[in-house]
Parts: C-alpha cells; structure tokens; sequence
C-alpha cells in the first residue's frame, strides 16, 4: 500500500493505493442504510436550540438559560472538565442526532472503514472553528478515527446545536460551543481550543477565517508548528489570498471553498434546498407570488433563486460580474439595480459575501414588514449597526428574529441580526455536508503528509483527482454506475482511465 507520505518531492497529488481500490467496492454502499433512527426535532429555534425536544418550534427557555455555560462547573462521565457546552447533560439526545446523520454521509463513514487501520492523521492535532452540528461531529469523530487529537470551537454564535456539542464532548472531545454565544464568548471559545499548556495545534480547520486571524494575532509562534490551514469560506479564502499577497501567510492553506465538490454541491444544492427551511421556520410565509431581490448570482445566488422560482416568487437579481449577470439573465431573472426594487420586494436576500450590500438608505426605503436576510458566510453584508440606533425599536419576535420598527410605524423583519439564514435559523441537508466534510477531512490527511515542498506558503486548491474521489464515494448511494473508457477512448483523449477526466480551467 501506498502511504501518505510520498517521497516524491512534486507538486502533483498522488492517491494512496487504498484510495483507488476502495472507489471500486462499491457493493457495500450501494444502498441506503436499512438502519432506521427516531427523526429528532430537538433543532428548536429557540435561544437554547436544545431546551425543548419535542418540538422545532419551541420558543421556551428554561430558568437555566440565564446561566452562562461560562460560570458552570461541568465533567462528563468520565471525570473530564475539558469543554464548555450548554448542558452535558443533553448529551443522549445529541448522540441519536449524530447517528442519524451518520446515515447520510457515506463517504466519510467508508473513510473510517477503509483508512482507521492506516491512521493518516495519527500526531495530528486538529484546532477547528466550523459549525457544530450532527454533521460536523461525525467529520470530527472520522478524524479521530484516523488518529487526530481535535479541539472545536463554533464559528457561528447562533448555528450550534447544543445537545450536539454536549455528544462531544461527553466522548472526550474538547468543544467550547454553545447555541447563542455574546461575541465575547465567541472569541473566549476560540482562545480556549489554542491556548491550553502542553497541546500545540499542527493543523487547523477554518470557516471564517477567524480562528486563524486569532492565532496570528494572539500567538504567532504557533505558527512554527502548523503544517497547514484548510479553509472552506468566501470570507475565510479571502482572508488567506490578502495575507499571501502580503507575503505574511507562513504555513500552506488549502482553499476548499473553491474545490469543485464545495461550490457545486455545498454552495448551490444546499442552499437551493436550506433557504426555504430557513424563512419557513422563521416567518411562517408563502412564497408564491412574493417578490424577491437576491444579491449574488454565485453558487449560494443561484441555489436561492432557483428555490424560490420554484415556488412560484418573481425573482430579481443584482449583480457586479457581467458573466454571472448574464447567467442570471438566461436563467430568465430580471437583472436589476438594488435601489430600482427596493421599495416593491417583499423579501431582500444577500448572497456575496461582501460587505455594506444592503445599506441604511436601502433599509430606509424598504416597503413594511420587508424580510431581510443573509445567505453569504459574512454577517457584514446587511449594515446592520447602522440599526441599532435611538429612533429605532428593535423588538424580539422569536429568537433569531427581530422587528426593527421606524418611527412612523414600518418595520422590516431581520433574520439572525444579519448573520448566516440557513444554519442560524434552520439546518442542512446532511447528504450535501457529506461531500463537502469528506473534502475537509481529504484536505486536511493530504497538507499532514505532504513531504517538505510539495506545498510552499501559498493557497492552494484542492487536487481534482481528490475532488473526484470525494464525488465517486457518494455515486453508490444512487445506485449510480460510472461508465469506464476504453483504452482507445482514454488514449484520443489523452486520459488516465483512472482520471483525472477534466483539466484544471475545466468550468463545471
């Protein structure tokens, strides 16, 4: 068998034996999981998304919601202390939620299978700032599988599920995450996973960027140790291509948000499917007739606009990219300016991941009871501080959900103070986090053991052969059967058999 640590010196990606046998057996996966776990509505809405389990819509909060997990003094069963979660106690509950989604990601379950005897992550110690949710727990405990040491932190101070985290962290896992974070804890949670004596991180798993801003900020030193960043967000990927061009990135960084596997599947599949759950479950709203502007015809633009027309609502898009407007334009959405709509949509959705889209002018003009919300990683695109000021009344409708109301009587209906729809306010589609975890998990095995310069301090994509793999690992859940070339086919295309099938500027 091939190891991880190949010799070879290269910049080309060269994929362990195990890796190509296993894309073969396909026969154990080719069906669903017969396994059939109770569906749990422990995802309530409300402030802590874990206090009522019977029902999604829950708004109650206990008396013990007024306790910062901060100030309690908790051990799981084994005696451990090393976390900080909402309540250990719900840890059952996230335990069935964990195994229910471990029958929607195949391929990073066949990764434990097929790799836990080899250990590629064996001396890996993993810091992660992502969401935590059912889907990241089965990532974090397939790495563990493989031999990592992990600490997790949330990079969303709304999207955590809090039995999940108390699952965590009563299997042993160091998680510093709770469902309604101030951003002061957000930051304290970040610091507990990184400065702790007698663990130094040598990898780190990002979403946001903001655990390795943290450390480059706090302590730089570490940086001696980290063999590499994998990164999956627009914010977080821009971050890294600013401090390369700065020439102060000192580690390589995989840029997984670029990888064909993230922005066709996670990007566009998911959101077309999570953007109605999420303004379902906060507003109660029909869709069908209402006007819509989306901003951003990227992946996340086109997923929310096809949803959407779907249903029956007139679709606008705004765009700065000619080639992504034109798209938009043939899809048969009305292009248009921001202000030309903005008296007239019913809902605003930003999709950019860039910052002020929707101003205070654009909020002042909106039509009452106008819903406002974020579908892009950053909470910079709706300004929403330029709200909380004297002549405005903010008035809590249901967590996650806000009335900002103007003097004369308007109010818009804000979403998650502007911060991500869909994981704030709903969940994902765990088969879609399935490709998009198994890519992270790839990411991270393949910077661990690249032999000294393979890699140099730059950014870096995913190697399509991996993207590949990822994709070959979920076709038997379909009962898909890829069709193979011939030699003479491969030999006029110029083709591996085994691939990769497209070049490098290939557009999916």
């Amino acid at each position: 068998m091939e190891k991880w640590d190949s010799n070879e010196g290269t910049s080309a990606f060269h994929m362990p034996e195990w890796m190509i046998q296993f894309a073969d057996q396909k026969q154990e996966f080719n069906k669903r999981p017969t396994k059939i776990g109770r569906r749990s509505l422990s995802r309530s809405i409300s402030q802590s998304s874990t206090d009522s389990y019977s029902s999604a819509a829950s708004y109650t909060d206990s008396s013990d919601d007024e306790t910062s997990p901060r100030d309690k003094q908790q051990k799981n069963s084994k005696g451990s202390s090393d976390f900080c979660v909402k309540n250990i106690k719900q840890a059952e509950f996230g335990r069935r939620e964990i195994e229910i989604a471990e029958q929607e990601m195949p391929a990073l379950m066949a990764l434990r299978k097929r790799a836990q005897g080899e250990k590629p992550l064996a001396g890996a110690k993993i810091v992660g700032c992502t969401h935590i949710t059912a889907q990241t727990a089965v990532l974090m405990e397939t790495l563990g599988a493989l031999g990592a040491q992990c600490r997790w932190a949330a990079c969303n101070i709304y999207s955590t599920l809090n039995e999940v985290a108390a699952a965590l962290a009563e299997s042993g896992f160091p998680v510093f995450a709770w469902k309604g974070e101030s951003e002061d804890d957000f930051w304290w949670c970040i610091d507990r996973c990184v400065n702790v004596e007698g663990w130094q991180p040598n990898m780190i798993l990002d979403d946001g960027g903001d655990l390795t801003h943290w450390i480059y900020k706090k302590y730089p030193n570490m940086f001696k140790k980290i063999k590499g960043i994998v990164e999956e967000s627009v914010t977080g990927v821009h971050r890294l291509y600013q401090l390369s061009k700065a020439g102060k990135l000192c580690v390589p960084a995989m840029n997984v948000n670029d990888s064909v596997t993230k922005q066709k599947f996670d990007n566009l599949y998911c959101c077309r499917e999570s953007i109605l759950d999420g303004l379902k479950r906060t507003t109660d709203m029909m869709f069908g007739g209402k006007q819509v502007v989306v901003c951003g015809y990227g992946e996340v633009g086109k997923g929310c606009c096809a949803a959407l027309k779907a249903m029956g609502s007139i679709v606008y898009v705004t765009e700065i990219d000619p080639i992504c407007a034109l798209q938009a334009c043939m899809d048969g959405f009305r292009l248009v300016k921001l202000n030309e709509v903005i008296r007239q949509v019913d809902i605003v959705i930003t999709c950019t991941g860039n910052k002020n889209v929707v101003t205070r002018e654009h909020l002042d003009r909106m039509k009452n009871s106008c819903i406002v919300c974020n579908m892009g990683h950053s909470n910079t695109e709706i300004d929403v501080a330029s709200l909380r000021t004297p002549e405005l009344t903010w008035e809590r409708v249901r967590s996650q959900v806000d009335h900002v109301i103007w003097p004369d009587g308007k109010r818009i209906v804000l979403l998650a103070e502007g911060r991500l729809l869909n994981l704030s306010c709903s969940t994902v589609p765990t088969f879609v986090l399935s490709i998009t975890a198994t890519t992270q998990a790839l990411a991270l095995i393949e910077l661990y053991n690249a032999p000294e310069g393979r890699y140099k301090q730059d950014v870096y994509l995913l190697p399509k052969k991996m993207d590949e793999y990822v994709a070959s690992l979920h076709l038997p859940t379909f009962d898909a059967h890829l069709t193979e070339l011939t030699d003479e086919q491969a030999k006029y295309l110029g083709l591996n058999k085994n691939g990769p099938f497209k070049p490098n500027y290939y557009r999916y």
